[in-house]
């Protein structure tokens, strides 16, 4: 996201000599981080600040949450708690991993990766594993500031046991994800115990308290000596914060407190109410299902048709023990026949022996056609199915082209906005000639251009003057005027049109955002955007962008008003009145 050239910064905690501490975006998203601190020092509330920071300022994340204890940022933000347990809005398994990875890249939708719930840990650690592998394909086509948040990073990546398949795959993404936008954010409660290529790779570090000495060496060996005997000193909240991005090694720095439900806190004496918490929309969680759904279909079918297997299998040994039996029954039959030299008497002491064979041979031919054909079924089952999971992948190639066509419409339309907004409120045609863009009262228009003659007719003839307009004008409903008016000032048309491409909406969709909350504010981000339409995630971002340029200002938590100084623009009109 563009900022008008300054580069993007959130405010997470104030210096010990009482400056703000802020940290820019751009790093953070694509940067390597680390958090760490003993337990009750400070380190998940920093991390949960840095993603409320993003969050607020329209920017999604995946955090890996291994003890069940961000969910609380549902409180006040739109995100996707996805795991094992029932309090998540969807129980998914490694089949999902790429959809998670087209949610959060593609879709914009923050993701809560709970991993804390499975029973299985192999089942946990698979689905980071491809969940992160595909971020990180994803991120080489896209290339979209993205930032993987791994808490209790040393058992995936610890300093003294083997790294697995997991940790090798963090510690890519760690050295190579920068170029391609990915950023890896990792927290642990012992230095000591995770791979110090880790932390020496990173570009941005967060040491809070730490106590035991294997810890404080850690800090001794990346800051200073001096620093190993500070750190155990600090504070609740407070931390050593390191960056690459500035000129001061090394700051003593009081993070701020999260503003959403603290999951995480020691649970205590006094009543415990879990906070009302908002929900992604039933048809992202829908497709999600659909996957699970499917999946438990084709593997109970699959069971059903091994159980049946199973039973034929038994059943062929058991026959064919009984043909074993009967064949060393006949054998010492003709044996004691030769023997006694009187066949026909041994023969009518076991009488319908040869019918009794033939009818166990006629059985195992039956049953092993049947198992044949089972298996055959079963073949065609797991062709089927590998038939199914191509075409899905196919299905899903298409849908990101269409996307990624789509994404190129909307840019387009974007220049022909940003060209029709060069100063005079024209935009240049085909042929050369200048047209106006028309917005009418009645139903809304998206865009459009179209030729208008002196006296405001649209069919491109000449009024009654039969003169072109030189200084053509928006042309409004009467009741938009003053807001029309409002956007024509030079310096509130730059600020929202840098707003818009801050948050990639159009200038159309901040027209009118900015009517409701002329005629309607104060109002939170949710309500207008099912007033205008459109998802609550992008009209957040803009929302933020137009506080950030001083348009929208927040009258109380969550809710935007339009700023002092445009209420000011907008009192003469309504004194003239």
């Amino acid at each position: 996201m563009s900022d008008g050239g300054t580069q993007r910064q959130i405010l997470v905690g104030e210096t010990a000599d009482g400056a703000n501490l802020k940290l820019p975006v751009v790093e953070l998203l694509t940067g390597r981080g680390f958090v760490t601190g003993k337990s009750g020092s400070g380190k998940s509330n920093t991390a949960s600040v840095i993603a409320e920071e993003l969050l607020e300022a329209g920017y999604p994340l995946l955090i890996v949450d291994t003890d069940g204890e961000y969910y609380g940022l549902k409180e006040e933000y739109e995100m996707l708690h996805a795991g094992a347990d029932e309090e998540c809005d969807i129980q998914i398994g490694p089949e999902h991993a790429e959809q998670m990875a087209t949610i959060a890249l593609e879709e914009n939708v923050p993701v809560i990766l709970d991993v804390s719930g499975y029973l299985d840990e192999s089942v946990a650690d698979e689905l980071l594993r491809e969940v992160a592998r595909q971020l990180f394909v994803k991120e080489k086509k896209m290339k979209k500031p993205f930032l993987l948040v791994v808490e209790e990073v040393h058992e995936y990546i610890p300093e003294g046991g083997g790294v697995g398949e997991t940790g090798n795959l963090l510690i890519k993404i760690s050295k190579r994800g920068r170029k391609h936008g990915l950023g890896i954010l990792g927290i642990s409660q012992r230095p000591a115990d995770v791979k110090k290529d880790f932390i020496t790779q990173a570009n941005w570090l967060v040491w809070h308290r730490l106590t035991w000495d294997n810890d404080t060496k850690v800090v001794g060996r990346i800051i200073d000596t001096e620093y190993s005997e500070l750190v155990a000193d600090l504070d609740d909240g407070q931390a050593f914060v390191q960056t690459d991005w500035t000129e001061a090694d090394v700051r003593k720095v009081q993070f701020r407190r999260k503003r959403t439900f603290d999951a995480g806190a020691t649970p205590g004496l006094e009543d415990f109410e879990r906070p009302e918490l908002k929900s992604v929309s039933d048809t992202l969680v829908g497709d999600l299902q659909d996957i699970s759904e499917r999946k438990d279909r084709e593997q109970d079918r699959i069971n059903e048709l091994e159980n049946v297997l199973e039973k034929k299998e038994k059943r062929i040994e058991t026959l064919e023990d009984e043909l074993s039996s009967a064949r060393d029954v006949s054998s010492a039959a003709r044996q004691m026949a030769d023997a006694l030299q009187n066949t026909d008497t041994v023969q009518s002491e076991l009488p319908g022996s040869s019918d009794d064979l033939r009818r166990l041979h006629e059985e195992i031919a039956e049953l092993e056609t049947e198992r044949d054909e089972l298996r055959e079924a079963l073949d065609a089952r797991n062709d089927r199915i590998e038939g199914l999971e191509t075409e899905l992948a196919a299905r899903e190639d298409e849908l990101a082209t269409l996307r990624t066509d789509n994404e190129q419409l909307r840019e387009v339309v974007r220049d022909l906005e940003r060209e029709g907004a060069d100063g005079n409120g024209t935009a240049k045609s085909g042929a050369g000639d200048e047209s106006p863009i028309l917005q009418a009262g009645g139903d809304d228009i998206e865009f459009g251009y179209t030729p208008v003659d002196a006296d405001g007719g649209s069919d491109g003839e000449s009024g009654s003057d039969a003169a072109a307009i030189d200084d053509p004008t928006l042309v409004v409903a009467d009741e938009e005027r003053e807001l029309a008016e409002l956007l024509e000032i030079p310096w509130v048309r730059d600020r929202v049109t840098r707003a818009c491409e801050g948050s990639r909406c159009s200038v159309g969709a901040a027209r009118e955002i900015l009517a409701v909350f002329a005629k309607d504010g104060p109002l939170e981000a949710e309500s207008i955007a099912a007033r205008v339409n459109r998802s609550t995630v992008a009209v957040q971002s803009l929302l933020s962008e137009l506080r950030t340029g001083g348009i929208l200002e927040r009258t109380e938590e969550r809710t935007y008003a339009l700023s002092e100084d445009v209420r000011a623009e907008l009192a003469p009109s309504a004194a003239d009145e």
